[in-house]
This record gives C-alpha cells, structure tokens and sequence, in this order.
C-alpha cells in the first residue's frame, strides 16, 4: 500500500495506525515505524496532519461520549488528581495542566510504618483532560467533565495534589465537597529538605528525616507540630531553625489534608503518582522530544487523545468515527 501525501487515499485503518504511531512517537519516526513494519510510504506531514484533526475530533466529542457508563459502572471510589508539566509551544515554554478523574479499589489496610510496601490496586477506570489555560479557565474544564461522570457531588470524592496553590484553590471550587489529601512525596520532600539545610547529610540526619516523616504520616498536623517543636531542641549551634519554620508554614496551609492513617487504614491513596505519572507519559515523554515545538491549541487535545489509547475509549472512539 504506498500513499502520496494529504491528498492521497488513506482508509480508516490506516488512519488508525497513523494517529496511534503519531501520539505515541515523534512524527518523523512514525514515519519511519510505518514504512518498516507495513511498508507504507507516508509522509510524517501527513501523519502530523492526522494526528492533530483526530485529537481536535476527540476533544470536540467529549460531551458525547459513552464512557460515563463505564464510568458510573465502576468499582471503587472517586480519586480526582490535578498537576501541570511544561511544553516548549511556539510562544514560549507554557505550563499544561492536567486532571485525571478515575476510580480506584480499596487495597489492603497499612500501619504508618508499612505505608511505602503496600502496592494498591490500579484504577477501574479515569478520565483525562488538559490544556494550556489559565487555572480559572481551566477550573470551567475539569468542572464540565466531572458533571459529565456525575461525580461533582459524589458522596466519596477525593482530590490529592502537590502544594500548588492553584491546585486547592481550583478543587474548592469545582469540588468542594471533596477530601483534600497533600500528596505523601511531597510532604516528605519539604521535610527532607528542612533537614539536610540543618544537620546535613549524615545518619543522624537520616533518623531525624526518618522520624518527621513518621510523625506526619502517623499524626498528621498534630504530629508534625510535634515533632518540629522537639527539632527546636535539637538545633545545632549557630542554627536559627529558619528551615524549620518554613516547614511548618508550609504545612500549616494543609491542615486537614494530612490524615494519611486513616487513609492507610482503609486501604486508600495517600499519593498523587497518578498525575505525576501521567505527566511523565503523556507529556514529558510526547511533548518534550529533542527540537518539539507545538502551537499552543494542539498541546491539550494531543495529551487527551494520548491518555486514551491503552483504554477502551481508543477502540470507541475509531468504531464511532
């Protein structure tokens, strides 16, 4: 099968194939994996071409879409995960928000000390959107997909995210209903860090590290107040403990997204690797190839059609095309 270029005959087949190694590589080198393995001769421009008016197509179609019964079909409870990466746009690097929207099993219970070796179940089922956008833009977005599933006002939704305050502020108002849980990592990195400013690196260092990060997961807010007013009292000579109480500040504006305990008890998420995962492939890995630059309206619909394709939506979406 050899095809000439945009004008040429491309069947919805084809079509398929393209877009898939389009979204999932460079176009250039699915120009090449297409030639290779079915030997077809088509053009990346055309691949290109392709891949952007399939994932406008997807993103446009979004309110008509069956996947709501799936999702509503689904076992297990509403996590929602929000984050942002950065694209190299034709205007400059831009930040690309991210929402994923899915449902998850409860896993086994865990005691604090054990929170790191439990594995929890994958998600039944989620639901991704982005965009270049400003937060408040962004926030009209995510609020049109959660009506869309029914779970704006769901009894048991959870939004986890970074310390972005961007993050809570869009959660309180398109979920405010929701549970806030500060994802874990980052907790544990903001104490990490008050740390190594302080005593350095050294197994003393270590334990004083080991023991904050079991406090806060144990205790939450008391906990860590706790454990940073004993820091004071262990302050080296000539330390002011200024690390300390940027530490507390910033977790002073989380009060009530740190009980990770009773997450752990009930076999809940106390992380966002969700989000941050797919950041990592369906933007970083995509998006930030060597010498990629992208027109700001195609980056969103690109990591949606992305986000899509080891999911039945990829098979619905081409069989309703």
């Amino acid at each position: 099968m050899r095809f000439w270029g945009v004008e040429g005959y491309v069947t919805a087949a084809a079509q398929r194939l393209a877009v898939l190694a389009g979204t999932r590589d460079s176009f250039a080198r699915a120009e090449v994996m297409l030639r290779e393995l079915a030997g077809w001769e088509l053009d990346d421009e055309v691949i290109r071409q392709l891949t952007h008016t399939a994932a406008k197509r997807l993103n446009a179609s979004r309110e008509h879409r069956t996947d709501d019964d799936r999702f509503a079909k689904a076992k297990g409870a509403v996590e929602v995960q929000i984050d942002a990466g950065k694209v190299n746009t034709t205007t400059g690097w831009r930040d690309i928000k991210l929402c994923v929207v899915c449902k998850r099993k409860r896993g086994e219970s865990a005691t604090p000390e054990k929170w790191s070796n439990r594995v929890l179940p994958a998600p039944t089922v989620r639901s991704v959107v982005a965009n270049v956008e400003e937060s408040s833009i962004f926030a009209t977005r995510v609020r049109a997909e959660t009506d869309r599933l029914k779970v704006t006002t769901a009894g048991d939704v959870t939004v986890l995210g970074d310390g972005a305050e961007w993050i809570w502020n869009l959660a309180a108002d398109v979920l405010p209903q929701a549970a806030g849980v500060l994802d874990v990592y980052h907790a544990i990195e903001h104490i990490g860090a008050a740390v190594k400013a302080i005593w350095g690196e050294s197994a003393e260092a270590t334990r004083r590290r080991q023991s904050g990060l079991l406090a806060v997961v144990t205790s939450g807010k008391t906990g860590i107040e706790r454990w940073i007013a004993d820091m004071f009292g262990e302050l080296p000579t000539g330390s002011r403990g200024d690390e300390l109480r940027e530490l507390a500040s910033y977790l002073s504006s989380h009060p009530t997204r740190l009980s990770y305990a009773d997450r752990l008890a009930n076999g809940r998420s106390i992380g966002s690797g969700l989000i941050e995962g797919s950041v990592k492939q369906l933007v970083n890995r995509r998006m930030k190839l060597t010498g990629a630059r992208w027109r700001v309206e195609h980056v969103g619909p690109l990591v949606e059609l992305a986000a899509i394709v080891d999911t039945p939506d990829w098979h619905d979406f081409w069989t309703a095309a």
